[in-house]
């Protein structure tokens, strides 16, 4: 690739898109100071934002030749921030910060290269989505494709992993290999060197990087979005596991084999072997209903289906779970690599904690738990005090052996509120479901995929639980209708899109409206 066709007079101009942690003010320093090294005036500039996850900064960049300064007499006077129309490189740090620039008009088909990363970091807007929020990949790489001059995409965040460095690395090695830039690779492995932070593991991403920019396509292919199956392994670590193993090979049909073993191993880190004996012992009632009312000729649609949900079911997020996610070590490990911190850094994490009266009163045994819940004192006192929220560092020795010692409570799970509840759930769930299985297979079915709807804790859980008890009510009432399924499936996917109960509701009225009328 030659670099940009220049006019006198006339600067390149980049714009590199970066999340916060993800190295953006390193990558354009970087490019500054191999600019300067080489006789180009250089400047840069940070146009900060936080349109998604700890906010999203566009840094600008101009360089000019000096050979152009000394013919115009005088310093040149360069951009603060981007124009749509007028860049010649975008540098995105995550695929959907390509989309940005795209929808922002900075790449366009005659001058742009566009270099982006295809991994994701996903919005809080996905991630809290009631269904499935993960936006479509492929959506941006067809606009890429199109907006782009030549558009460059491959996953620059697992080369920088693969060399122990960060992505700021990989993606200086791949702009390197683009020849995007009118430099050699010996000015830009200078630059590294000269930095002195490193250097070995960012020179190992930037030769990753320079290499995949150097063998890439003309344009990415698209990205498979096929979620790959839990691999059911032929020998277990320990005798126990080793068991539910083979119950799962002996009495499950193979189309179910996968997601079970993939529900074992949350029951067993949710809870213990027992736990996940008992997981099995539900999945058993359903083989057997699922056999008995034609689950083989229909593929073990139940079984297979509830392989997923009753797992999920019983490895519900309580305070429990949440306080051993927040203590563990791959959890600190991950925030630091997400903001680059060195090995002699200090970092510190800071929760924000906002529990709701009733998941502090569901980790207290049963009886304990319900009179707490009762109590208008009690009540009171835990508005008060907690009806705000508060900050809590887990990195400090009080706030993590606070949080260890919930996670501890874990031993004691069985004999607490919350899992009384969540069983007696559980319990009224699969009774409904051996119900309808009888007089309605796919109705059945459609119900166990109700419970796609229950997910997180504290308000998140109150949302989508109370949508899910509306539509198991309603499955219950759909019994004798010839489109029942599809009337549950049609609620079940207005749920999912709507954070409101309200488009669900009026549908539901509707619906059970026509069944009277009938």
């Amino acid at each position: 690739m030659n670099p940009p066709a220049m006019q006198q007079g006339n600067p390149i101009k980049i714009a590199i898109l970066a999340m916060g942690g993800q190295g953006g003010g390193v990558l354009a320093d970087w490019i500054v100071d191999m600019a300067e090294h080489a006789g180009w005036w250089a400047q840069t500039t940070s146009v900060p934002g936080v349109a998604q996850r700890t906010g999203a900064t566009i840094y600008y960049l101009e360089l000019l030749p000096e050979a152009d300064v000394a013919r115009a007499g005088r310093p040149p006077a360069l951009a603060l921030m981007p124009t749509p129309g007028d860049v010649d490189l975008v540098v995105a740090a995550e695929l959907m910060e390509g989309g940005r620039a795209i929808q922002r008009g900075l790449v366009t088909p005659e001058r742009t290269v566009l270099l982006s990363s295809s991994h994701r970091s996903y919005a809080v807007s996905e991630k809290s989505a009631p269904g499935n929020g993960i936006a479509d990949p492929n959506k941006v790489l067809e606009a890429g494709r199109a907006a782009a001059k030549r558009f460059l995409c491959f996953d620059l965040q697992d080369l920088a992993d693969r060399a122990g460095s960060v992505i700021s690395a990989s993606l200086f090695g791949a702009v390197a290999g683009s020849g995007a830039l009118p430099f050699t690779r010996d000015d830009y492995e200078a630059t590294v060197r000269r930095a002195g932070l490193g250097v070995d593991a960012s020179l190992r991403a930037f030769a990753l990087g320079f290499d995949a920019a150097h063998a890439a396509p003309a344009q990415p292919a698209a990205i498979d979005l096929t979620r790959p199956v839990p691999d059911v392994p032929e020998r277990a670590a320990s005798p126990k596991t080793q068991a539910l193993l083979d119950t799962i090979k002996r009495d499950f049909p193979a189309c179910a084999q996968p997601m079970l073993t993939a529900g074992v191993r949350r029951q067993l880190e949710f809870q213990d072997a027992a736990y996940a004996a008992d997981y099995l012992r539900h999945m058993k009632a359903l083989r057997d209903l699922d056999a008995q009312h034609g689950g083989d000729a229909q593929g073990w649609a139940l079984t297979c289906a509830a392989a997923r949900y009753v797992a999920t079911a019983m490895a519900y997020d309580d305070v429990i779970r949440v306080a051993d996610l927040k203590t563990r070590g791959t959890r600190f490990e991950r925030v630091r690599n997400e903001v680059g911190a060195r090995p002699d850094q200090l970092v510190m994490t800071t929760d924000y904690m906002h529990p709701r009266l009733e998941e502090i009163c569901g980790t207290m045994p049963t009886r304990m738990g319900r009179w707490l819940e009762g109590s208008k004192a009690f009540g009171g006192f835990v508005e008060r005090r907690l009806g705000k929220g508060r900050l809590m560092q887990s990195g400090t020795l009080g706030g993590f052996l606070m949080l260890y010692s919930l996670a501890g409570m874990r031993r004691f799970r069985r004999r607490t509120l919350r899992h009384q509840i969540e069983s007696e759930g559980l319990r009224q769930w699969l009774d409904l479901i051996a119900r309808l299985a009888p007089q309605d297979y796919a109705l059945a079915v459609e119900t166990v995929n109700c419970r796609r709807l229950v997910k997180g804790y504290s308000d998140t859980h109150v949302r989508g639980g109370g949508k899910y008890r509306q539509l198991i009510a309603a499955a219950a009432q759909l019994v004798g209708r010839p489109d029942a399924a599809e009337t549950l499936r049609t609620l079940r996917e207005t749920a999912l899109a709507n954070e409101s109960c309200a488009p669900m509701e009026r549908q539901m009225a509707e619906k059970l409206a026509e069944k009277l009328a009938a």
